[in-house]
């Protein structure tokens, strides 16, 4: 069927804050549900296993952003400890009403074979940065929980909750549809009948559902397709909440599907928001394969798309000549606003700070000084050993996402091993059984050495001979290109870099190899969702809690031979 002619929306002034340039949040950054209050926009994303849960973004132009850092930063608010790799905080939905932000999440307790075992929660605040309610029960028939408050022009004042149902039973789609509830906002739970108000398209694995109100009409924004490359947002829309819901007939709003070669891949999972002007937009995520519908190694990011209505009132993505009409568009024209940059934050961290900053994230824990300390030395971050990388319990590891295809990483530490079960140093981390990690520990008859462990699937092999590194602080770096890692030591009093082991392929940490299973019953022994890290930890399994000093790092991207700036 052919397309209805778009209404272009107001497009870019001499006030424009410029071009959008996605992924506007490169790195482990999915599922992002966008919002405007005033003049601010906030993005939140997905979180899974790491700490604080739900990360913020903050914006005044949707071009230029800057981290929040986590809303789910007490136990109180989420504790993760024992949960699967790519269990835990999923899908959050954010949202403004009464003058209180809304935040909606899942926390998934398990979700192998056939179940999944899932907690929905809702917080409020009176700001973005606190402080949050205690969560209260949410509808947990499945996964991808939302908020939706009909307080706009012809808006009757109600909130809605809206969720996907799982469906375990044999013979059946386990993506049931998308469920809808009233919810009382003073009462703070679910009240009056549950509808089924969508069961989605061919695509099926309908999620993600956001709800909006324009022009009399309210429109349901899902995810279809799965996580993978067949990603997509679908659009249909009803007279009222409670539907009946016709589907968008021109099919998905956004897909990469059938475009192995698109630089962004896996588009899908959207939420929109607009402008005071009404300019529309779309927050989606994607991913960048190091190779065509290779490993996404940097995980699922987040994407910022222009959106034009039709006469007929569908939304589209904003004409670009050449493009699929579907396609997600790498450069699109930002809104007419004001340009409102943010200082770039610092390659370099010297851990002067008495509290980690934004960019970093613990795993499983959140920080307490019977592990982590930015106090106990001064100007250092203390780790005391805890669990091996392969434990999804209390594992002592500070990391910030890979966010670039190419980088240098960069640290400073000093520990002082005295068993062969007393580790720290430098790890790319993807989870707890898919890792590369160069530590310092002690062996029997060598002293002090340093060893490169390689983790694949839970397989342990160290492919080069330990290295004596006597006393004394040492540098380590990681160097990533592409597909290509290699790790250097530098000693004290020492000029150049000395490369341990052979270079290692970076592909096994991805989504791609992470995920195991079959994906014609949607029944997965493992998955993954959250893309690599590279990380500071310290482990002692004799209990002693041996502590590791980082001195300082630095994290700086690269970029590629014969490759754009990421």
């Amino acid at each position: 069927m052919t397309a209805a002619p778009s209404v272009r929306a107001p497009g870019p002034t001499g006030d424009s804050a410029g071009a959008i340039n996605n992924p506007v949040l490169p790195g482990f950054h999915p599922d992002p549900s966008i919002l405007r209050v005033g003049t601010d926009y906030y993005l939140a994303t997905s979180t899974f296993e790491w700490l604080p849960g739900v990360t913020l973004h903050h914006s005044r132009d949707l071009v230029h952003w800057r981290s929040l850092g986590g809303v789910l930063d007490q136990d109180r608010l989420v504790e993760l400890t024992g949960r699967p790799d790519s269990g835990g905080v999923w899908a959050p939905c954010l949202s403004y009403t009464d003058g209180e932000f809304h935040l909606v999440y899942s926390d998934v307790t398990n979700l192998s074979g056939a179940f999944k075992d899932v907690r929905n929660q809702v917080i409020t605040a009176p700001t973005p940065q606190g402080p949050w309610s205690d969560p209260v029960p949410f509808p947990s028939h499945g996964f991808d929980p939302s908020l939706f408050h009909d307080d706009g022009p012809g808006g009757d004042g109600r909130s809605w909750a809206l969720w996907m149902e799982w469906d375990h039973r044999p013979g059946r789609h386990p993506f049931g549809g998308i469920l809808l509830q009233e919810w009382d906002r003073a009462a703070r739970r679910v009240t009056g009948p549950v509808h089924r108000i969508f069961t989605g398209t061919g695509l099926a694995h309908t999620e993600g559902p956001h709800l909006y109100h324009r022009d009399g009409r309210y429109y349901l924004v899902t995810a279809e397709g799965g996580t993978g490359w067949n990603h997509a947002v679908t659009v249909a829309r009803a007279p009222r909440p409670e539907g009946p819901y016709e589907t968008d007939p021109a099919g998905p709003l956004l897909t990469s599907a059938g475009d192995a070669d698109h630089p962004l891949q896996k588009a899908g999972h959207g939420s929109l928001v607009a402008t005071p002007a009404g300019e529309w937009f779309l927050a989606h995520l994607v991913a960048r394969p190091l190779t065509p519908r290779g490993a996404c190694v940097m995980g699922r990011e987040t994407a910022i798309q222009r959106i034009e209505w039709t006469p007929d009132g569908w939304p589209r993505l904003a004409d670009a000549p050449g493009e699929d009409p579907a396609a997600p568009r790498t450069t699109v024209p930002g809104p007419a606003l004001p340009p409102a940059p943010f200082p770039d934050p610092p390659a370099r961290d010297d851990f002067d700070a008495p509290d980690l900053g934004p960019l970093w994230s613990t795993l499983r824990r959140h920080p307490a000084p019977d592990w982590l300390s930015l106090t106990e030395r001064p100007g250092h971050l203390r780790l005391r050993g805890a669990q091996s990388l392969g434990s999804t319990h209390h594992q002592s590891l500070v990391a910030r996402r890979q966010q670039s295809p190419g980088l240098t990483f960069t640290t400073a530490m000093s520990a002082e091993p005295r068993s062969p079960l007393q580790m720290s140093g430098l790890v790319h981390y993807y989870n707890s059984t898919l890792w590369h990690y160069l530590h310092l520990t002690w062996d029997e008859e060598l002293g002090r050495v340093l060893r490169l462990g390689v983790c694949d699937h839970g397989a342990y092999r160290e492919p080069c001979a330990p290295l004596p590194v006597g006393d004394g602080p040492l540098e380590l770096r990681l160097t990533v290109r592409g597909e290509r890692a290699l790790f250097s030591v530098r000693q004290e009093g020492q000029d150049g870099w000395q490369p341990v082991g052979p270079e290692l392929d970076t592909s096994p940490l991805s989504d791609e190899n992470a995920t195991q299973g079959d994906p014609d019953t949607g029944h997965f022994r493992t998955w993954g969702f959250t893309g690599a890290f590279i990380g500071l930890c310290a482990q002692d399994l004799t209990g002693a809690a041996a502590p590791a000093d980082f001195d300082w790092t630095e994290y700086r991207a690269d970029t590629l031979p014969g490759a754009a700036a990421q």
